[in-house]
C-alpha cells in the first residue's frame, strides 16, 4: 500500500467518530510497515484515547521502525489523556505522515516539532485538502469559541417549505428524512424558533438506532413555549435550552422546574439576540448547531452572520401559490449585488430527491 492508500484509510477510520467526538476533532491513524498496517484506530468518543493510542494498542506486531499516518497533528499536552507525541516516540516509530494541521493554540505545530527535535520525520500536509474537510466544525470552535452552525431545510422545486396553510410534512422522502437524522445525530445542537414548535411541536431529538440526539434549543423571545409541548415535557429526557429577550422571571422559573436552560440574549429590540446566545452556547462546549428554523429564524441567522454551512434538500415537487412559505423570509436585499453568497461543496442524490452542500461566502450582518 502507497502513502497515499494508508492516509485513505486513516481517514476513513476518522469517519467512525463522528457525532461522538465533539467538541473534539475527528482523527484517524494507521501504524505501518513496509506498506503492511499492523494497527489502526481512530478517535471514538471525547474523553477516551486519541487515534494515536488507540492504534498503537490495536498493534499486531512492534512499531519500532514503523510509519504512522494521521489525519490531524499529534497533540503534545496534557488534557484528558496524555501527549500523542510521547506514545510515538515511546514506540519507536521512526515516520510520521500528517494530514491537518491542528489549529488549537495547545498543539498548532508544536506536536511536530517535538517529533523532529526527537529524531522523527515528520511530513505534514499530506492530503491536507481531504484531512481538513473532516473537521471544519473543530478548525471553527477551537478558532473562534462559538458554533459552527449548519442551515438545513428542505424545499420544492418552486422554493416552497410549506404550503399556504402551513403543511410541510411530508415534503421529501423518507431516505432524506433518515439522512437528516444522521445529521442530527454529528452535530451537537439542534435549533429552532418558537414558531416550529408552536406549529409542529416536535421532538427534535434522533430517531436512529445507536444514535446521539443534540441539545434542543429554542428561540422564544417572549417564553410563549407551551408546558404541555413535547419539547417540555420531555426536557429531563433530551437536553433543552429555551432562549429569550423578554420573557418574565416567573415563566423562566417555570421551565426550569421542568429541567430545561433558561439563557436570556436579548437585543435591543427585546428578541433574541443570535450572536451573544451563540457566544453562551460556545462557552458552554456547544461547537456544532444544526439550524431547523422556518422563515423567520433563518433570516434572522443569515442577518447575524452565524451561519457557516447550508445544506439544502429539494423534493421533485410544486406547491405553488404566493402565500406558501419559504425558506428565508424578511424584507430581503433590494439589489442581487446584495445577496449573500454560498460556495457549492457538494451535490448528491438522496431517494428521490437532491441534497446540496454549500458553504457561505459572504455573511450579511447588521
Amino acid at each position: 500500500m502507497t502513502d497515499e492508500d494508508l492516509m485513505r484509510r486513516a481517514i476513513e477510520l476518522a469517519e467512525k467518530g463522528r457525532g461522538w467526538t465533539n467538541p473534539n476533532p475527528v482523527v484517524g491513524a494507521v501504524i505501518a510497515k513496509d506498506g503492511r498496517i499492523i494497527g489502526e484506530g481512530y478517535h471514538a468518543r471525547c474523553g477516551g484515547l486519541h487515534a494515536e493510542r488507540n492504534a498503537i494498542a490495536a498493534l499486531k506486531e512492534p512499531a519500532q521502525g514503523a510509519v504512522m499516518y494521521v489525519t490531524l497533528e499529534p497533540c503534545c499536552h496534557y488534557g484528558k489523556t496524555p501527549p500523542c507525541t510521547e506514545a510515538i516516540l515511546e514506540q519507536g516509530i521512526v515516520r510520521v505522515v500528517i494530514g491537518s494541521r491542528d489549529p488549537n493554540p495547545k498543539v498548532a505545530g508544536k506536536g511536530a516539532e517535538v517529533l523532529k527535535k526527537a529524531g522523527v520525520t515528520v511530513e505534514e500536509d499530506f492530503l491536507r485538502e481531504e484531512c481538513d474537510r473532516l473537521n471544519p466544525v473543530f478548525f471553527h470552535y477551537i478558532t473562534r469559541g462559538t458554533p459552527y452552525v449548519v442551515m438545513k431545510y428542505a424545499m420544492t422545486l418552486d422554493g416552497k417549505i410549506a404550503t399556504r396553510t402551513g403543511a410541510s410534512q411530508w415534503i421529501t422522502g423518507e431516505a432524506a428524512r433518515e439522512q437528516v437524522q444522521r445529521l442530527r445525530h454529528q452535530y451537537m445542537g439542534i435549533m429552532v424558533g418558537i414558531g416550529t414548535v408552536m406549529a409542529d411541536d416536535p421532538m427534535l431529538n434522533v430517531r436512529l438506532e445507536g444514535g446521539k440526539s443534540p441539545v434542543r434549543i429554542i428561540c422564544d423571545s417572549r417564553l410563549r413555549i407551551p408546558r404541555n409541548s413535547r419539547i417540555c415535557q420531555t426536557a429531563r429526557e433530551y437536553p433543552t435550552i429555551v432562549a429569550h429577550g423578554q420573557g418574565s422571571p416567573e415563566t423562566a422559573a417555570e421551565l426550569e422546574a421542568l429541567g430545561i436552560q433558561v439563557i436570556l440574549a436579548a437585543d435591543e429590540n427585546g428578541q433574541v439576540d443570535l450572536r451573544r446566545l451563540m457566544e453562551i452556547l460556545g462557552s458552554q462546549g456547544l461547537d456544532s448547531i444544526l439550524l431547523e428554523g422556518g422563515g423567520e429564524l433563518n433570516e434572522a441567522a443569515l442577518r447575524a452572520g452565524i451561519v457557516q454551512e447550508a445544506r439544502v434538500f429539494i423534493a421533485p415537487k410544486i406547491f405553488g401559490g404566493s402565500q406558501a412559505k419559504t425558506p428565508v423570509t424578511g424584507a430581503g436585499v433590494l439589489t442581487p449585488k446584495e445577496a449573500k453568497l454560498f460556495s457549492l461543496k457538494g451535490v448528491s442524490q438522496v431517494g428521490e430527491d437532491l441534497m446540496l452542500e454549500y458553504q457561505v461566502l459572504k455573511r450579511c450582518v447588521k
